[in-house]
C-alpha cells in the first residue's frame, strides 16, 4: 500500500509540474504578445518634436530610459496649470524621497506658443520643481504634440488688450522608460494619489524586449 501511494504521490507530482510548466510557458507567451504590442505603440504614440528653454531639440527619445510626467499647459492659466504644476512638482518630490526608485522627469509642454517662448517657459518654472522641464516650438509643432497625446486645445478670443485664455485637456500622462503611455492623471487626483500610482507602475515595469 506505501508503494502505491509513493507512485501515485509521483505521478501526481509530476502531473502537477507539468500544468504549472505548461502554464508558466502559456503566461510567458501572453506577456511576450503584450510586450509586442506594447512596443509598436511606443514607436508611433505620444511622440513630439519641440524646443527646451535652451534651444536645443527635444523628442520623446531624447527621454528614452527614464520615466516621464507629462504636462500641457500655458503660462498665462489664470489657476488650473498652476494648481497642476504644483500637484505634479509634489509627486515628484514624494517620489524622490526613495532613493531605490528610478529617475522620474517632469515635463511641461505649452499649449500657447506664441506668448511661451523658450524664455518665457523658464521665467515660469522656476517657481515649480527644479529639474521640471519646459518644451515649446513653432504652432505646428505643438499642436502636432498635443494631437499625438490627444489632448484638446483651443485657444478663446482675444480681449481688448489682445490677451486671451486658452482651453485645453487638464491631464497628466506618465510614459515608461519604453516610451509607452502607462497611465494618466486628471484634476481630482491627489499628488498622493499620483505618486502612489506612480510607484505601482515603477513596481510592475517590466522592459519591452529589443
Amino acid at each position: 500500500l506505501r508503494q502505491r501511494l509513493c507512485v501515485a504521490g509521483a505521478v501526481a507530482g509530476a502531473a502537477a509540474a507539468g500544468w504549472l510548466y505548461v502554464r508558466q510557458q502559456k503566461e510567458r507567451q501572453q506577456r511576450s504578445r503584450r510586450l509586442q504590442q506594447l512596443r509598436r505603440l511606443a514607436l508611433g504614440q505620444g511622440d513630439f518634436q519641440l524646443q527646451d528653454t535652451s534651444g536645443a531639440a527635444r523628442s520623446k527619445a531624447d527621454f528614452l530610459g527614464r520615466w516621464v510626467l507629462l504636462y500641457f499647459g500655458f503660462t498665462h492659466c489664470p489657476d488650473v496649470c498652476p494648481e497642476e504644476l504644483e500637484k505634479l512638482s509634489r509627486a515628484v518630490e514624494l517620489l524622490e524621497r526613495d532613493p531605490a526608485l528610478p529617475p522620474l522627469q517632469p515635463l511641461f509642454v505649452t499649449v500657447d506658443p506664441e506668448r511661451d517662448d523658450a524664455a518665457a517657459l523658464a521665467r515660469y518654472l522656476r517657481d515649480f520643481h527644479p529639474r521640471l522641464q519646459g518644451l515649446t516650438g513653432t504652432p505646428e509643432q505643438v499642436r502636432a504634440a498635443a494631437n499625438a497625446f490627444r489632448v484638446y486645445v483651443s485657444a478663446g478670443p482675444r480681449d481688448d488688450d489682445g490677451d486671451y485664455v486658452v482651453d485645453h485637456s487638464v491631464l497628466t500622462f506618465l510614459v515608461d522608460p519604453d516610451g509607452v503611455f502607462r497611465d494618466c492623471y486628471g484634476r481630482s487626483r491627489t499628488a498622493e494619489e499620483v505618486a502612489r500610482s506612480v510607484r505601482g507602475h515603477m513596481d510592475a515595469y517590466e522592459p519591452l524586449p529589443p
